[in-house]
């Protein structure tokens, strides 16, 4: 058995680390690895791996928007989100979109390995460093599930500002916020909306009066 696997992440070092530990696994092999959403698109058209290692803030595009996509286009294909976000609200969120497995970058090399071997396997995987964030979140929504769709004023303006055309990285400059601050308020907001893309988001703000 050899897992081929590719890699969606635009940090040579992440990329650099896993090359360095597959050596010890002669069983996973690396098949390729892609800087962004677009040419992970093209290269996957060329050449489909068994698992995807997928990174959540790629330059162009993000994981979520890219997950929907290529699951419907290879749904045979496992996709590991590897990331550096710790939110409960990306983990709902990437799951929601079909991903197989959810791990932190910071995690140990085995508990890669063992993540890689469990989707290849038709398993699901979380980071065990999220599952009692999971636990938090899941009671925090049990408490407020009347009132889940209520945005706050920042997500509201950023609701606003994501229906105008604006993307992740221009509203952060445009509010001197963060890029990651700015991913994590756009997976609330569309956790709370119940929506599980931008287009979808944009289409229901409209038609329930949030943004105009």
């Amino acid at each position: 058995m050899q897992i081929r696997i590719a890699i969606a992440d635009d940090h040579p070092l992440v990329i650099g680390g896993v090359e360095n530990i597959l050596p010890r696994y002669p069983h996973i092999l690396l098949t390729a690895t892609y800087p962004n959403g677009a040419a992970l698109m093209e290269g996957l058209a060329a050449m489909l791996p068994d698992v995807l290692l997928l990174d959540i803030q790629l330059p162009d595009q993000t994981g979520d928007e890219l997950a929907p996509v290529i699951m419907k286009k290879y749904p045979s294909l496992k996709i590991l989100t590897l990331t550096n976000f710790d939110s409960s609200l990306y983990v709902q969120n990437m799951f929601r979109h079909g991903v197989h497995g959810y791990i932190l970058k910071n995690a140990e090399e085995r508990l890669l390995i063992s993540a890689i071997e469990t989707v290849y396997a038709g398993g699901e995987f979380l980071d065990p460093a999220m599952k009692e964030k999971m636990q938090h979140a899941a009671l925090r929504v049990q408490k407020r599930s009347s009132s889940r769709s209520t945005l706050t004023l920042r997500e509201k303006e950023i609701l606003q500002l994501l229906v105008n055309g604006s993307t992740c990285p221009q509203i952060a400059e445009h509010l001197f916020l963060s890029v990651n601050t700015v991913v994590n308020y756009r997976a609330s907001i569309m956790l709370k909306l119940d929506v599980s893309n931008t287009a979808a988001l944009v289409k229901k703000a409209l038609l329930t009066g949030l943004a105009q």
